[in-house]
């Protein structure tokens, strides 16, 4: 529980709140930040990045099924573990992926609403229900769900590819080096779909959404929902399997 369930709770709930905090500063009514621009978007969203993973190093700091599921299908552990801070190895158990999922989904969750609480005056002045929705969950620029769904492959394949193969690279960057990977990806292929690359960071603040009383809210788009959660999923899983590939 120490060194899965919190750590990827706290780092996941630290990622959605200043990842969903800049969309909101952003999208919604009133704030300093509105109409800050999708670059503000994206550096604030790989800060968020930076941030929860220096929250859940005990972990590996996945923050994001897809992560779990492309290590595990890379075939090594879900973390490597640090003799140096006394932290052994996780193994890839049905019982340990399945913790890292709880915690990630939950800490979503938590986030979501905490960023709902920071804003909730610029929510009540807001009049358009799909900026509201904006700040919780991705939503497609052109709607249609198989090539949104190619999206999410590709931009989570870039994600776990590369982060399975910084396992294999000798570099001090760490966290940063991760940061600035989410930064690229949302630059680069973020326009068609708002890039969730994360089944946990679109279905929890989705869920956060539907359950808050958020004035004038609508839909929650659940009809899109799935292409968030499915394409990451295959897209990590393709990214474990070459990254694995490469080493």
């Amino acid at each position: 529980m120490s060194n899965i369930f919190l750590p990827e709770l706290v780092g996941t709930a630290l990622l959605i709140l200043l990842g969903g905090g800049v969309v909101a500063n952003v999208v919604l009514k009133g704030t300093k930040g509105n109409a800050g621009g999708w670059l503000l978007i994206n550096f604030g969203w790989g800060l968020a990045v930076f941030t929860g993973v220096y929250a859940a190093f005990k972990s590996g700091a996945h923050l994001n099924p897809a992560v779990t599921f492309g290590l595990w299908a890379s075939g090594g552990d879900l973390f490597g573990g640090n003799p140096d801070l006394g932290l052994e190895a996780i193994p890839a158990t049905a019982g340990n992926i399945l913790l890292y999922l709880v915690a990630q989904l939950l800490g979503a969750i938590i986030g979501a609403v905490l960023v709902y609480l920071a804003y909730k005056q610029h929510f009540d002045a807001e009049e358009d229900p799909g900026a509201k929705l904006g700040v919780f969950a991705t939503g497609p620029a052109i709607r249609s769900y198989g090539w949104n769904f190619v999206t999410e492959v590709l931009a989570t394949f870039v994600l776990v590819f590369i982060v399975v193969m910084f396992g294999n690279t000798p570099s001090g960057l760490g966290p940063l080096a991760v940061a600035l990977l989410v930064v690229g990806i949302g630059a680069s292929l973020g326009g068609p779909t708002g890039y969730a690359i994360n089944p946990a960071r679109d279905l929890g603040p989705r869920i956060a959404h539907a359950l808050l009383p958020i004035k004038g809210k609508g839909t929650s788009d659940w009809g899109y929902a799935w292409v968030p959660i499915v394409g990451p999923l295959v897209g990590g899983v393709l990214g474990g399997l070459a990254g694995a590939a490469m080493a």
